[in-house]
């Protein structure tokens, strides 16, 4: 599939004042949700649906409180007098007006501070109708950065692997489950997807002519190739912060280890040599360390090691399996699948192995996925009776289904973002 290069023309009307105050601090730990009023787009009938968009995105932020339309008293139009909100404890209103011209949707959005009684943000916008979307979620970043002074996950990718017929797939959606793009790669079997940090590139495993091999797959060059493929099961880890080379395990020489592949020299280096197995790396954001899986102690459990492979230490130590483990963008957290009571749960827990918190309690819960930003899990669910793709914020608040429903899909990664 040709991953689609968006046009989007991001005009700044009016230079605003450069120190404009961070409303919220979201890296507070008792930060409270920002009331905000957000209006229909006023000028055409895309108005609206931007608008949705709009608060869909900011609500399920988790940052933001999204005021009903029917107590908003002032005229939609950009003008704005703070004693209109302040009785409704309004702190931020969000106004906009679209205009659409042939193919091309053009959007203004204006953006007023209550509390300090001023316009913080007055900016142009302008698309092709079909990206009407990506428009509206690049405005809902803008605001979200305005307030925070933070980027937003809102234009954000998720890739996946879905089930087709007797095949599997890789596809591509939004951060919302919306806009859903098939690659075009096949294979009986497709597991472990892990982007690389272009992030145009994806490695995977696949089964194919019953040999287990790694593949690279390049969307901008629409391009797929082998990389690795000696006899055993070869499954794919993460790439490796600033080097153009991934983890990955590997059966070839008996028990499964961990190696790391230079992409230039197309050459491993084997990093573990101890009997049993050791399986899923996943590389801290610093790639300085690895947590992986291993039955050392006689089940499946986390440890952390250097990447050169000293100074092993093992991570979790509740329950008898726990298995494919992924660091947070921050490198503070690492979640987890556990299994408990029969069933495979979603866990969080520090990487010095305190406070363990378990974020999923219905069905089974796996593959979990960071967020660029760490406030969200992308993750797999069966709680509807087939495995689904499903989000959750970082602490395991608002969980809801992504992908279709009745399209078999799981093994969510979240794209890294180039800002």
């Amino acid at each position: 599939m040709r991953i689609l290069l968006i046009s989007l023309i991001l005009l700044v009307l009016l230079p605003l004042d450069a120190l404009s105050r961070i409303i919220i601090d979201i890296t507070s730990p008792g930060f409270r949700q920002l009331p905000v009023a957000i209006y229909d787009f006023v000028g055409s009938k895309a108005g609206s649906k931007i608008s949705e968009i709009i608060r869909d995105d900011l609500e399920y932020s988790g940052v933001f409180d999204i005021v009903n339309k029917d107590a908003y008293i002032e005229t939609a139009l950009p003008v704005f007098n703070p004693s209109n909100w302040t009785p409704l404890g309004v702190e931020v209103v969000v106004k906009g007006s679209t205009v659409e011209e042939a193919d091309e949707l053009k959007a203004t959005v204006y953006i007023y501070d209550v509390v300090e009684a001023r316009k913080i943000l007055q900016k142009k916008y302008a698309s092709k109708k079909k990206y009407i979307r990506l428009l509206a979620h690049t405005i809902a970043n803008d605001i979200y950065k305005e307030v925070t002074g933070h980027d937003s996950v809102f234009t954000t990718k998720i890739a996946f692997i879905a089930k087709k017929g007797n095949k599997h797939g890789i596809f591509i959606m939004d951060w919302d489950g919306k806009r859903i793009r098939d690659t075009g790669i096949r294979a009986g079997l497709i597991v472990s997807l892990h982007w690389a940090e272009d992030p145009w590139r994806i490695v995977y495993s696949s089964e194919r002519g019953k040999r287990w091999g790694i593949y690279l797959v390049d969307f901008k060059k629409k391009r797929e190739r082998l990389l690795y493929s000696p006899p055993g099961v070869n499954i794919a880890g993460d790439f490796i912060p600033g080097e153009r080379a991934f983890l990955l395990s590997s059966s070839k020489a008996g028990s499964p280890d961990l190696y790391i592949y230079y992409l230039d020299k197309r050459k491993t280096k084997r990093l573990t040599r101890r009997r049993g197995i050791e399986i899923s790396p996943s590389v801290s954001p610093d790639g300085k360390e690895i947590a992986f899986v291993s039955d050392h102690a006689g089940s499946p459990q986390i440890y952390i090691m250097n990447i050169e492979g000293s100074g092993l230490r093992r991570l979790t130590y509740q329950g008898s399996y726990n298995t494919s483990p992924t660091w947070s963008p921050k490198g503070d957290r690492i979640a987890y699948v556990g299994m408990r009571g029969g069933k495979n749960q979603i866990f969080i827990i520090k990487p010095d192995g305190t406070d363990p918190i378990q974020l999923t309690e219905v069905g089974n819960n796996e593959d979990p996925s960071f967020s660029p930003d760490g406030r969200f899990i992308a993750f797999t669910s069966d709680r509807d009776g087939y495995k689904r793709v499903y989000i959750m914020r970082a602490n395991g608040e608002a969980q809801k289904p992504l992908s279709p429903s009745k399209l078999t899909a799981f093994g969510p990664k979240w794209r890294p973002e180039k800002r």
